[in-house]
């Protein structure tokens, strides 16, 4: 690569050219044509996705190693471990982490399938409202950008073949698609409720039978088989793994859920031979025996419901037989068997699934069409949970102003209240605003206790909306705290069966990132603003993208922080613009 220096032109308010010294190897990494290498990468992933839906198989792996031997691939699974993942800043066994533009290139022109790789580098993370702690792997820079390429090419062959109720590590699929799917199974009948959980289930993978499932070509069969046994480091000691998936790795979640394909057509094909009757006494259609018995994963976790008790432990039954042929069993102090409106087995009706509450009351005919209503809403630990991270915040922060106080609060309230905006939230926000209340109401009254309530309530709560708020009254505009009960409720819909991001109906994918739950309000807003596009690269925004907000007239050349001085760019886009916007400021700064 030559040492001299290129240049790059920019086009300044003034509409006259500067020019900004970069290094060559900045330059050529900004120089890629990005929207090009994407469409390239998408195509086939499509061609890949379209193949595998038709089952032919000689196509996709042909499809396959095309997409993993081209050079536009390799740069985005280079630009996506290297600069929008969450992690790029996180170190292996050897130490590279945070790479520049010349290290980005040259791992792209070293990236190819192999056999050999370095161990990944063991991590503790304590779990929440627990004393336990689980492990994560961290592999190499190289490994993961090898596993985010390999992930390009086997990702769109499995979301064809996927079961349509597998909602956990998919693109596009998230945990609120797993509950819409109890509430539209138990909408209409009560049921018996298997809810199971895995025991150790990333770690017992058996990898004959997962590299057996995986069934592609033969390189990439090697390739796979190295990563499983590589081995992990905890410290300076070097442990083989001749069993599991490595957690932390890119590639880990769709492996696990490799392994896991199969279990819900196994309880179709038991569904069929259940003996059911309609009212006249016949027996009813195969089809109807399928749809009654429902089975809704989300990684690990999962549940089964029907009608009838002895159909759910049988197929308790065929689930632990099923898991023992590749090395899984499940945890017996997480499997219960319940049902959704009656006592059972001396356990009350209702039951938890990922952070909710599922439960049905009885209603009369005239306040529910059945007899009966499903109410959904955040678990009681989750609540808890909560309550106390946001009572640490205020601990924390006893000689801190009010306005630093709402700073820390509001973003916590506001993601929180947002995940659990889908579903019936109203009672359970109502009481965390009255908790809340008065738990500010102390914080207030300790940092003023020779004054009387009617004083510290005046000087810390104003109105707002006809309602009294713990708010700040600044010098610019009131800052006030974001109350749960101001998050409104709106249920949240869920994916179409077999839909997936690569069939090609990006506007129905991009649409539905904008209204999920977890999706910021402005967000959502500058997303439907913009037509579910990056405004710098013209690209759609997928499930995965990490997105950032951006303001279009900086405020450095006087730029507002209002909503219509904001956009929405994709990490890498809003970067490239930061850096570029710097330098030309740098370029046209008075010198002295």
């Amino acid at each position: 690569m030559p040492k001299t220096n290129s240049t790059m032109k920019i086009v300044g308010c003034d509409e006259t050219e500067q020019e900004i010294q970069e290094s060559p190897a900045q330059s050529m990494w900004s120089r890629i044509d990005w929207k090009s290498i994407e469409r390239r990468v998408y195509k086939l992933q499509k061609r890949i996705y379209k193949a595998s839906s038709c089952g032919d198989v000689r196509t996709v792996r042909k499809i396959q190693k095309t997409l993993i031997n081209s050079w536009s691939a390799k740069c985005l699974a280079v630009r996506r471990v290297t600069q929008d993942n969450q992690g790029k800043k996180t170190a292996g066994i050897d130490g590279v982490k945070s790479l520049n533009p010349k290290q980005r290139l040259t791992l792209v022109n070293k990236l190819k399938l192999s056999s050999s790789f370095k161990p990944t580098r063991r991590v503790w993370i304590p779990k929440p409202g627990s004393e336990e702690k689980r492990h994560d792997g961290i592999p190499t820079m190289y490994d993961r950008a090898l596993q985010g390429l390999v992930k390009l090419a086997l990702e769109p062959e499995w979301e064809a073949k996927f079961e349509p109720n597998s909602y956990g590590f998919r693109p596009g699929r998230s945990c609120h698609d797993a509950i819409q799917a109890i509430f539209i199974s138990l909408n209409r009948q009560p049921k018996y409720v298997l809810d199971a959980d895995i025991a150790k289930c990333f770690d017992r993978i058996n990898h004959k039978k997962l590299l057996e499932k995986v069934n592609t070509y033969p390189k990439l069969r090697r390739l796979i088989k190295a990563w499983l046994k590589a081995g992990v480091m905890d410290g300076n000691e070097l442990f083989p793994t001749s069993e599991g998936t490595p957690q932390g790795g890119v590639i880990s979640p769709i492996l696990a859920n490799i392994a896991l394909h199969g279990l819900e057509f196994r309880l179709n094909e038991f569904a069929k031979t259940i003996k059911m009757y309609n009212k006249n006494g016949k027996s009813i259609s195969w089809q109807s025996k399928v749809s009654s018995l429902n089975f809704i994963r989300y990684g690990d976790d999962f549940v089964v419901l029907h009608k009838d008790k002895e159909v759910v432990e049988k197929c308790c039954a065929i689930i632990k037989e099923w898991l023992s042929e590749i090395g899984l069993e499940l945890k017996a102090e997480k499997t219960r068997l319940v049902h959704s409106l009656e006592e059972c087995n001396g356990m009350k009706p209702g039951f938890n699934f990922l952070g909710f509450h599922i439960i049905q009351h009885r209603k009369g005919i005239n306040q529910s069409r059945y007899g009966w209503k499903t109410i959904i809403e955040p678990s009681k630990e989750k609540v808890k949970e909560h309550y106390r991270k946001i009572c640490s915040i205020i601990d924390n922060h006893k000689a801190s102003s009010q306005d630093s106080l709402i700073r820390h609060l509001n973003p916590v309230i506001r993601g929180w209240a947002n995940y659990y905006s889908g579903v019936s939230s109203s009672k359970a926000f109502d009481k965390l605003r009255y908790l809340l209340f008065r738990k500010l109401l102390a914080w207030a009254s300790q940092r003023h206790s020779n004054k009387g309530i009617k004083w510290i309530t005046e000087k810390y709560w104003h109105h707002k909306s006809g309602k009294w708020n713990f708010a700040s009254l600044g010098k610019d505009k009131k800052l006030s705290l974001l109350n749960h009960s101001e998050i409104h409720i709106k249920y949240h819909t869920k994916v179409k069966g077999n839909a997936s991001p690569y069939d090609g109906n990006l506007i129905y994918w991009s649409s539905r990132m904008g209204n999920h739950p977890e999706m910021n309000r402005r967000i959502s807003y500058l997303l439907k603003k913009q037509e579910g596009k990056c405004p710098n690269c013209g690209q759609f925004f997928k499930d995965g993208d990490l997105m950032e907000q951006d303001h279009i007239v900086p405020k450095v050349k006087g730029g507002k922080d209002k909503i219509d001085n904001i956009q929405i760019l994709h990490r890498h886009c809003h970067d490239n613009k930061t850096r570029i916007e710097h330098k030309k400021y740098v370029c046209q700064a008075p010198s002295y």
